[in-house]
């Protein structure tokens, strides 16, 4: 391929200077000279720029196509992380939805612990309730026996006052100092 274009390129020049002296066609010589020098000048730059053109979008292909498949990796890794959050957001609804459940199940269970517990409490508040009455029954009727024995006392001593003669008091007295008197005989004579 670079033995052509030396060839054209040698021919281009040898006959550059006989064509300017005039040798040529007047008619087409106006037009063969700018496109011999336009064809000229393509060639040599294709002789010396071809290379560094040719390195530059060899170096140009292969950038493009390392993007490229770096583009592929980082479309595969997102599309693996979508996957895996799209795993993830799929788990997590479920995740939720067994929260939900078992919050439900704890709550109802508590629930049913702290009215269980209430229950148990007002048993226990109507039990003392209830043993406290008794005690305070107990107590006013206590109070109310010694109230009434008091009374009976008082209204029995009015009436023995009332009732009661001299002469009664003193045979009350003399029975009274013979039964002690007995009582005291009986006892000593146990004793011994």
């Amino acid at each position: 391929m670079r033995t052509p274009i030396v060839v054209t390129l040698w021919i281009c020049l040898a006959a550059a200077p006989s064509l300017a002296a005039g040798g040529g066609d007047e008619a087409g010589g106006g037009l063969l000279f700018p496109i011999l020098n336009f064809v000229l000048l393509i060639a040599v730059l294709v002789y010396f720029a071809r290379k560094p053109a040719l390195a530059f979008f060899g170096e140009r292909r292969d950038r493009i196509q390392g993007d490229l498949r770096s583009a592929a990796e980082l479309k595969k890794q997102a599309e693996e992380r979508y996957a895996k959050w799209q795993r993830r957001l799929a788990d997590l609804e479920t995740e939720l939805a067994s929260i939900r459940e078992t919050s439900r199940e704890r709550a109802t269970t508590e629930r049913e612990h702290i009215l269980a517990d209430a229950r148990a409490s007002a048993e226990r508040i109507r039990r003392d309730a209830s043993t406290a009455i008794e005690q305070e029954l107990r107590r006013a009727r206590a109070r109310l026996r010694e109230e009434a024995s008091d009374l009976a006392v008082e209204l029995a001593a009015g009436i023995l006052r009332e009732q009661v003669t001299e002469a009664d008091r003193d045979r009350l007295l003399d029975e009274f100092v013979a039964r002690v008197e007995s009582s005291a005989t009986d006892g000593d004579g146990a004793r011994r």
